[in-house]
């Protein structure tokens, strides 16, 4: 048992290791494409940089369920991945930062459409339950791909509003010294790199799982969601102290949009269809939703994130991490299938 587990902690830090630095090559191509095709800062945040740092958490749900079988993990990496950005990369931004700045952008168009994206998920998840509901098993359901179909639509919205910004943006001429085909080449490059890097990080939260008796969505809650978190931080963390803040705070909640309407439908459309416990998503999606309001209402106050709210923002994730250790030794039972 010693030996898997050194292995297995093997696996966890060596594809960390290799996120980081496909996720470095993917942030710089991102970035020089954004300039290049003159997308405006919020833009440039939510979407071009969003999507690539976000191929980490889409990798997790498709290797999870197709290669493993094990959908709920894929789900489970996807929220905590999601409650780390949400909590973490703002607090480690605006402390590395000295604060961070917003605009009424984020605040009334992509912390509100977030709010919506997560509740499209979780009625995702109801309708499999109501309509496809999993014989003798409490709350089981299956999410097929039709139903996978819904969040997909909604980030068609997403986009739709983000190209508005786009045609109303009157962008700078782009430096010179661009090459977009050779952006194109590193950008497709770095996301191989990170998809192989992921297989290394699934691995090792199913063993883990395995070594220690725990379902495999509690380490896809840590393991997996802090590993595929690592290209978000290093774009946000590098854009607020590069006085970007508005790139910064778009990156992770579009980062997050991304990875609720398309990551976890992306799981099921590989596998045509997969089974979820709600009684499991209920109570983790509502510490997401709680995270949710806090960071909103830390935006909305002037419009900005000091670095006393940042602060703040880890201790609230702290204490996620002491009730996600809580019921693993079984303290608490707030999720049943911990």
């Amino acid at each position: 048992m010693v030996s898997g587990f050194w292995w297995y902690v093997l696996f966890a830090l060596v594809g960390t290791a290799v996120v980081w630095k496909g996720s470095d090559m993917l942030e710089r191509s991102s970035k020089r494409l954004s300039l290049y095709f003159g997308l405006p800062p919020v833009v440039q945040g939510a979407i071009v940089v969003a999507v690539g740092s976000s191929f980490p958490e889409l990798s997790s749900t498709v290797v999870s369920t197709y290669v493993h079988g094990a959908f709920d993990l894929g789900v489970s990496a996807i929220v905590g991945s999601a409650i780390f950005n949400l909590l973490v990369i703002p607090a480690l931004s605006g402390i590395f930062a000295d604060g961070v700045d917003a605009d009424r952008s984020i605040v009334y168009k992509e912390a509100q459409f977030y709010m919506v994206a997560v509740a499209v998920l979780l009625i995702t998840f109801a309708l499999a339950v109501i309509y496809h509901p999993v014989a003798n098993t409490r709350l089981h359901g299956t999410v097929t791909w039709q139903l996978a179909l819904i969040p997909i639509a909604f980030y068609g919205v997403y986009i739709f509003t983000q190209y508005q910004d786009t045609q109303d943006y009157d962008a700078a001429a782009p430096p010179n010294g661009i090459s977009p085909l050779r952006e194109v080449a590193t950008l497709l490059a770095s996301l191989a790199l990170i998809a192989v890097a992921v297989e290394g990080l699934v691995t090792a939260a199913l063993g883990f799982g395995d070594l220690f008796g725990t379902p495999d969505f509690i380490w896809g809650l840590t393991v997996v969601a802090a590993g595929t978190s690592l290209p978000d931080t290093l774009v946000s963390v590098r854009a607020a102290t590069d006085d970007e803040g508005v790139t910064s705070i778009a990156n992770v909640l579009g980062s997050n949009v991304f990875d609720l309407l398309i990551a976890v439908p992306a799981g099921v459309m590989v596998a045509g269809s997969a089974e979820i416990d709600f009684s499991v998503a209920v109570p983790l999606m509502g510490f997401l939703t709680l995270a949710t309001v806090i960071v909103f209402a830390v935006l909305r106050t002037e419009l900005s994130l000091s670095k006393n709210e940042s602060w703040g923002l880890l201790a609230v994730y702290c204490l996620f991490l002491v009730w996600m250790l809580l019921e693993t030794v079984g303290v608490t039972h707030v999720v049943p299938g911990a």
